[in-house]
């Protein structure tokens, strides 16, 4: 491919918009160009890079034994009403009505509609296990779209799909999506890491993400330092301690205390002179059942999310200004568990076992000093709701946890029955009895693998594709275009490594050298032959590794063979 006739309009500047590297370096090395908010054009430079991730993901899918096919991009409603999903999904779900005034959907997910069409083909146990899968557009209405195709509104996933007779059958097929994804991002040469999930609004009963390892990733990892569990952030567990019960302080006299105008854990604390862990926060939230108190320590974080399954609610969201009045009668900031009345109570298990607690008084401008429970307040549970972080104690051996960060590109689902039973999808077994199916869902960001692998591996000049995504192989660099002697070895080059089946680049273009070179480190081809003055009067082209940065001359004569070594070496 010739430079000149291929379009890329690379960007001497860091757009204003972009938040993170990937963002910044897919604008500049004209990958993509935006259209609005999370939607982008994908531009022949990076229609090429996706196409070949994709690829890879299609291989590795075929070798587990899935089979490829296309589902449609606009959904019924009547189907996610069947599932229980559409009024639960959230605003995520782009919903509109066509010319006869039915409700449709753009798919964010596509449970419902595999779920159907199985149904209607799947009868006998005879025809499962089968595993259905495809490459295709989803659209999810985020709130807050950002980092490019990282956090897009539109974006491109590889979506897969088992149906199994029974658990055993369902496992089997959810190990063997998990192998194949393992061998999807170790053939792109990404450094990642397994971790267990929450399952989300896709549902089901277990889930594994596959985290690329970056310290600009917007996920946090969760791991032991000493055995292999981790987790995101959403479900990572903290392992219980003993209680300090038999340790603790002698009881001291409740008290009530003016705190004008004080309702953040370093206001109330830095009044009181008293440490974060020592003050208890109460956060009212609002879910089906009625109201809840949730209570960590001053220095944790309520996770909504182990909240939320604690209660065993589809949706749990923060209490309004009005609801937390009725409750506590007092303003956001002053509630306390002393006296709360008509509100189920949940303390995180760090609060077990402490004493003399500072909480809100459930009055404004009031906190209540010295507060235990049992004397002054029960709680009807205590569970482990809070977020975890480093040096919190791992659930499997107890040794430290440590964080890192890192970008999801990959996340499985044991799905079970949730869809099957809602929708009727049987099959007859062997005695002729009808059964649900066993369903599990696979899915890969193709456009986040792409960023990801950017954040991973860049440096200050540009992207550093893995070989096997990079757009080309090789680059060709004339350094004079109107030399005619450089410009007749360049295309000599060029032409054999084409007629070799190798993807290569030829820079063309009439651009200065400097030019020429940074748009060659801005676009990230593994490896680039630079034919110069040198190639004409000493007969060498120099071979620059763009991962490295190693240089190597050769004769010209022997440089295409030198290209191939290079190549089947980075491969090997």
């Amino acid at each position: 491919m010739r430079y000149s006739r291929f379009l890329i309009q690379t960007l001497r500047e860091d757009p204003a918009e972009a938040e993170v590297v990937s963002h910044r370096l897919m604008l500049r090395a004209g990958m993509i160009r935006k259209l609005a908010a999370g939607i982008y054009s994908t531009l022949p430079l990076g229609q090429r890079v996706m196409q070949k991730t994709a690829q890879i993901v299609r291989e590795e899918m075929d070798r587990a034994g899935a089979l490829e096919l296309t589902l449609p991009f606009v959904q019924p409603a009547e189907i996610w009403k069947e599932s229980g999903r559409w009024n639960v999904y959230g605003k995520e779900l782009l919903r509109f009505k066509d010319r006869t005034d039915r409700d449709f959907c753009l798919g964010p997910t596509h449970e419902e509609v595999i779920t159907d069409l199985v149904k209607g083909l799947v009868s006998s146990y005879r025809q499962l296990p089968v595993t259905l899968y495809q490459i295709h557009i989803k659209f999810r209405d985020e709130i807050r779209p950002r980092y490019g195709v990282m956090r897009a509104r539109e974006f491109i996933m590889k979506d897969a799909y088992s149906f199994d007779m029974d658990e055993k059958g369902a496992e089997d097929s959810y190990m063997k999506m998990y192998d194949a994804y393992s061998r999807i991002f170790s053939r792109l040469g990404l450094k990642f890491r397994t971790v267990e999930a929450d399952t989300g609004p896709i549902g089901g009963s277990f889930s594994h993400e596959f985290m690329v390892l970056a310290e600009t990733g917007e996920d946090v990892i969760v791991a032991c330092s000493s055995c292999d569990y981790a987790a995101n952030m959403e479900k990572a567990e903290i392992g219980r301690t003993e209680s300090a019960k038999k340790n603790r302080e002698e009881l001291r006299e409740l008290k009530r205390v003016d705190t004008p105008g004080m309702k953040t854990v370093e206001e109330v604390t830095g009044f009181l002179n008293v440490s974060p862990a020592g003050l208890i926060k109460t956060i009212i939230f609002s879910c089906p059942d009625g109201p809840v108190a949730a209570l960590v320590r001053g220095d944790h974080e309520i996770n909504e999310i182990k909240l939320r399954n604690t209660l065993g609610c589809e949706k749990i969201e923060m209490a309004d200004e009005e609801l937390i009045e009725t409750l506590t009668h007092a303003p956001r900031g002053f509630a306390g568990p002393v006296g709360l009345k008509n509100v189920k109570v949940i303390a995180d298990f760090g609060l077990n076992g402490g004493t003399n607690f500072v909480t809100g008084g459930n009055e404004k401008d009031v906190h209540l000093m010295n507060v235990n429970l049992d004397r002054d307040f029960s709680v009807g549970q205590f569970a482990d709701i809070r977020s975890a972080s480093g040096g919190d104690p791992c659930p499997r051996c107890g040794q430290r946890l440590i964080t890192t960060r890192g970008i999801e590109v990959g996340h499985i689902f044991k799905l079970g029955n949730k869809y099957s039973e809602s929708m009727n999808a049987t099959y007859l077994d062997s005695s002729g009895i009808s059964k649900h199916m066993v369903m599990g869902c696979y899915g890969i960001g193709v456009g986040r693998t792409v960023a990801a692998a950017i954040e991973q591996a860049h440096d200050e000049n540009g992207i550093i594709f893995p070989d096997l995504i990079a757009p080309f192989s090789v680059l060709v660099l004339p350094v004079n275009t109107n030399d005619k002697e450089q410009m007749g070895i360049a295309e000599e080059i060029y032409d054999i490594l084409l007629n070799k089946g190798i993807e290569v680049l030829i820079d063309d273009r009439d651009e200065r050298p400097g030019i020429k070179f940074k748009d060659a480190d801005l676009i990230g081809i593994p490896l680039r032959v630079t034919v110069g003055t040198r190639a004409v009067k000493e007969d060498k082209v120099d071979l620059k590794w763009r991962r490295t940065g190693q240089v190597q001359q050769v004769p010209v004569d022997s440089a295409v063979a030198a290209v191939e070594e290079a190549l089947r070496s980075s491969r090997e």
